[in-house]
Formats: structure tokens, sequence, C-alpha cells
């Protein structure tokens, strides 16, 4: 009967429970007089030879020993006792307990409280009902409330001052399998994985791993990481730890509370006999010896219910360490790859600082997309790899994901040094290649100091825009603002294509007006120009410009055309309408003189025909 009532009773005590139990755990962990235990030579050899589902049943044993060495000399009455003076509870459970009685009294009859006397059933039932309107009561329930809260403050304070000896076994585990395959460095990135911001809530005795970066340096790069786990999957097992022994604490509660009757009985007053038992229960329930036994109870059961449980938290310890670990390895996948089957690589991998894993994952990604497998080793032995991963500005990885190559970025790097940031500034490396620029060009480029006109000459052939910068910054400026990106390049074709007379006089033209640079554009008006007798004369014919058809103009420029001066076919692209009008006359003269020659023709066909024909006059019969 007890057993089954038991199951409903002291339902307040589960939170308390699970966070005695928490932090019994730790304090465990931060005693002084408790030796971190050390790692055997078999275990080690255990934990370097094994593959993932060897490691998981490695970590379970090392962790079951060392918890089971940590709860060992965790002193949990004393624990017990503390948060019981702290919050007063045994104040409250004396008045709940008169009050409960009290109850008890008027819902029972004299008779048959005068029968739990003699009567163990009925002294066992009258217990039973005294103690569930006690624990269930909202006052007790109150007060096991604020025992939460107190236990909860010292397993805070706890917590931040505890120590990584406990999981110094696993670490050296975790060591020995990761460092011979992947390097300290891989490591310690694990370690900052599994230590990333634990943030323990002792109100419900549970903690939650959230995204972060906490990493508890130690020698071997995993320090403070496995212990957090531990700490955790304790906290989560605090209470279904506290759901079994609440059964166990009643039975021996009413047990003590049974046991005491004949005893007693010799003691009190006759009087008192009209109430049967219900004296006793309430004289026993206060008492502090009774107190104690159930703090005692409540203590031992725990002890035991911790002790039952140590494996099933060795287990769940051990998959959170192979989950972290497994993750790890999704995240850094080609890393892992390559140096698993790279000495070389992976020598250069326990070099890395852990924060700068996640750059040299996305290093070798962008290599390997750009260049293949054989790229990183490449870029390994020729020194580029390390150069990149740990010497380039951070803005350089910005170029090369704009690029896909890390190639372009280190030559970016190398051609712009302090000044990388205006290559990103102007989208320099979206628009040409370092290949073809100089340190020379790169510094007249910027010197131009204009958005517009450096990207524009960035964005034409490099030959065009070295022609270019021989003009003035000025001038340049202002043509690379005006001008498209065809017209800059034409512009610089005929630098090199003509002598500094009509190269000049085309610059200054342009460079006043550049509208006239779309007379210029076309390159067969540029080939025509070039290949005049008289290059002055051709410049100076198509940049004279009219509002309209001037035949003085265009019989002057049909002169020099006629004498050989200039390409006839800059005529058609100056003066397309006299050009026009010149055909058009031509057609009119053909005409007129056809018109001229077809009558006589004519005429003479009817002569020759009229003659031809004989004479006939009218029929006469």
């Amino acid at each position: 009967m007890l057993s089954k009532r038991g199951s409903r009773l002291f339902q307040p005590l589960r939170s308390a429970i699970a966070l005695v139990s928490v932090m019994a755990l730790v304090a465990a962990q931060v005693s002084p007089a408790l030796a971190a235990p050390q790692l055997s030579r078999a275990d080690y050899e255990e934990c370097q030879a094994r593959d993932e589902s060897g490691l998981r049943t490695a970590v379970a044993a090392i962790s079951a020993q060392a918890l089971k060495t940590g709860i060992t000399s965790v002193d949990f009455p004393a624990l017990v006792r503390e948060q019981w003076r702290r919050t007063g509870i045994g104040d409250v459970i004396d008045k709940r307990v008169d009050i409960a009685v009290a109850e008890v009294q008027n819902e029972t009859s004299w008779s048959e409280r005068l029968k739990s006397l003699a009567d163990t059933d009925t002294s066992q039932k009258l217990a039973t009902t005294v103690a569930e309107k006690v624990y269930r009561s909202e006052a007790v329930t109150s007060a096991i409330e604020a025992l939460a809260a107190g236990v909860a403050g010292d397993v805070g304070k706890s917590i931040e001052l505890a120590s990584a000896d406990a999981a110094t076994p696993l670490l050296d585990c975790l060591k020995a399998y990761i460092g011979p395959r992947y390097g300290s460095a891989i490591a310690e990135g694990v370690a900052g994985d599994a230590s990333k911001d634990l943030a323990l809530d002792p109100n419900r005795g549970g903690g939650d791993v959230s995204a972060g970066a906490v990493l508890k340096q130690s020698s071997g790069g995993l320090a403070g990481a496995t212990i957090l786990v531990v700490r955790r999957q304790l906290a989560g097992l605090a209470t279904r730890v506290g759901q079994r022994i609440v059964g166990s604490v009643l039975s021996r509660l009413v047990s003590v509370v049974a046991g005491g009757i004949g005893l007693v009985l010799i003691a009190k007053d006759i009087w008192d006999l009209r109430n049967g038992v219900l004296p006793i229960i309430s004289s026993e329930m206060k008492a502090a010896a009774t107190k104690e036994k159930v703090q005692e109870e409540l203590a031992k059961t725990i002890s035991e219910q911790i002790n039952d449980h140590v494996q099933e938290i060795a287990l769940a310890t051990a998959d959170q360490v192979i989950e972290v670990w497994q993750g790890f390895k999704r995240a850094h996948a080609l890393v892992l790859k390559i140096a698993e089957a790279n000495g070389d690589f992976r020598t250069f991998l326990d070099s890395v600082k852990p924060e700068s894993l996640s750059r040299l994952d996305e290093i070798v990604a962008l290599t390997v997309a750009d260049e293949g497998e054989p790229g990183v080793l490449t870029r390994l032995s020729n020194g580029s790899l390390n150069t990149a991963v740990n010497i380039m500005p951070p803005i350089g990885l910005d170029i090369a994901r704009d690029t896909k190559s890390v190639g372009t970025a280190l030559d970016w790097w190398s051609l712009a040094g302090e000044r990388l940031d205006r290559v990103i500034e102007f989208d320099l490396h979206k628009r040409t290649k370092p290949s073809v620029l100089t340190r020379a060009s790169f510094t007249k480029l910027l010197d131009l100091q204009d958005r517009a006109a450096i990207t524009r000459l960035a964005s034409i052939p490099p030959e065009a825009r070295d022609a270019l910068f021989g003009l003035q910054a000025s001038d340049l400026t202002k043509l690379a603002k005006s001008l498209s990106e065809s017209e800059l390049t034409t512009l610089a074709s005929y630098l090199t294509g003509l002598p500094s007379g009509p190269r000049e006089q085309i610059l200054r033209s342009v460079a006043a007006e550049p509208a006239k640079m779309r007379i210029l554009a076309s390159a067969s008006v540029r080939d025509a120009i070039i290949a005049s007798a008289d290059q002055t004369a051709a410049a100076d014919m198509m940049l004279s410009t009219t509002s309209s058809f001037v035949p003085t103009a265009f019989l002057a420029d049909a002169g020099m055309a006629w004498d050989g001066r200039v390409s006839p076919w800059l005529l058609w692209h100056k003066h397309p309408v006299g050009i026009g009008l010149l055909v058009l006359f031509g057609l009119i003269i053909v005409l007129w003189l056809r018109r001229l020659f077809r009558p006589r023709t004519e005429t003479a066909r009817a002569t020759t025909a009229e003659k031809s024909a004989p004479n006939s006059g009218p029929d006469v019969t």
C-alpha cells in the first residue's frame, strides 16, 4: 500500500532532488581531495587504435570510471542537510503536521483512532494520510521550491569553480584518437565545438549547448571540453534519477513513524488515547531524529540512484563526444580527407590555429574547385597555401570568393599590397586581372581618384589602357568619365596609330568636346584617317563640325579626296548628305543622257519600217 501511494508522494521534491544530484556531482569534481585519474597505457593504446565505434566504447568506460571515482567522495548527507537548514523547511513541515493531524481528527471517528493503537494497518493508514496531507500542501511545496532555489545558487557557484581533472582521461582518449590522424589543431577545434557556450539552468537541472566559442585551453588542446559534456548529460538525467527515489523515501519515512508506537505509548497520558496514534505521528514527524532520518534516506537514495545510472550517463557522454566529432568532420570534410591521406598536409594542419580552421576550409575548397586536389599540395609545397591561410589579409579572401581563385587573390595582394582594400572598393578584381597591371599602372589607375574613370579604364584592354596613361591625369579622368569603354579603346588606337601632330589634335578636340569621339569611334573612320596621306588634314576634316550640309565644305573635302590627301571613305562618314546629293545628281545626268539619245533611235526605226512596207490601193473587183 505504501509503495503504491509512495509514487504520488513527495512530487514537489523532484526538482530539488534533481538539483541536489547535479550539485553533488559537481562538488565531487571540485573537491581538493580528489586526485585527477590518469589514462592507463592500455587505455591509451585502445583509444589510439580503435575506430569510432570502439572510441565510443572506450570513452564510455573511461567516463564511467571517472564518475564512480568522483561520486565516491561526495558527502550527500551534508549537501542535503545544508539545503534543509537554509530553507527552513523543518519549521514549515511542523506547522503543516499540526494542520494535517487536525484535519484527520475531524475526518475519522474516535473508535477508528482508538483502534489505531492496537492495529498496525490502521496506524500506517493514518500515518500515510497525514504524510500525504503534509507533503502535498502548498506550504511545503513552496518550501521545497525555496530549497530548490538555494540549491540552484550553490550549483551556479560550484560550476564556476569546477576543474577538468575528472575528465582528464577522457580528454587523453580523444587526443589519442584524433592526434595521430589529424594533429593537435584538429583536436583543439573539436574541443572548441564541444565546449560552445554551455548554459546551465540550475532551476530545472538541465544544460544546453548552443552556438558560440568558449574554448578552454589545456596542454593537449582539448581542455575542459568533455567535462562540460559530462555535466550536460548528468544534468539531463537528474530529473529521471529523482523520480525513481520518491517511493523509497516515503516507505522509509512511514516505517520510522509507525515503528515508534510501542515505546511512545508508555509515556502518553491516558487522555491522549482518544486520538489514537495521531499525537504520536505528530510528535515523530516533528522530531529531529525523524527529519534527520528523512534527510539520510534522501541522501542515500540519491547516492544509490546516481551510482546505478553511471553507465547510462557514461554512454550518453560517449554519444555526445562522437556526435561532436562527427559534426566536426562534416564541417571540415575536405581538409580532413587530405590530411588523412597526406603527411605533409597533416603537419601543416597541425600548425594552423583553431580560429583559422574555417578559413583553411574555404581556401582548400576554392583551390580544389579551381586547381583540383593536386593544386592544394602544390601550394603547400611552394608556401602559397600558408601565405593564403596565415598571412594574407582577410580582405584577400573576399577577392578569392569573388574570383573563385586563391591564386588570383594572392596575385592581387602581391600587386596592391597595403592598398588591397582599394581593389575591393573599385571592383577591380571583377574587371581586370592583376597579371595585366604593373605596380606603376596600378598606381596611375588609383591616382585618378574617380570611381567611374577607374572602373572604365580597368575594363578596357591593357594595351589601350597603357596608351591612355600617357595623358595627363586630369585629362584622362575627364575623358574616362565622359567616354564609354569602347570609345576609350578606340581613342587609344588613335594614340598608337597616329604621329604626334594629328594625335595631339584629336586629343585636344575630344578633351574639349567628348561628344566628338562618337564621330571617331567607328573602326572604319579610324582606319581611313590612319590610311590617309595627310593625317592631319584627315583628322581636321572629321573634327570640324557643321550643323547642316555646307556645299563649300563638301566641295573642299571632296577636293582633298580627289587630290589623294585624305581617304575617300571619310567623305561618306563626314558628308553623307553631300554624297547622297552627288549620287542623285549623277543619276539625273544618266537619265538625261538616256532620254537624249532614245527618241532619235525610235524615229529611225519607224522610217525604216515605213520604207520597207509595199504600196497598196483600194481593192477593185
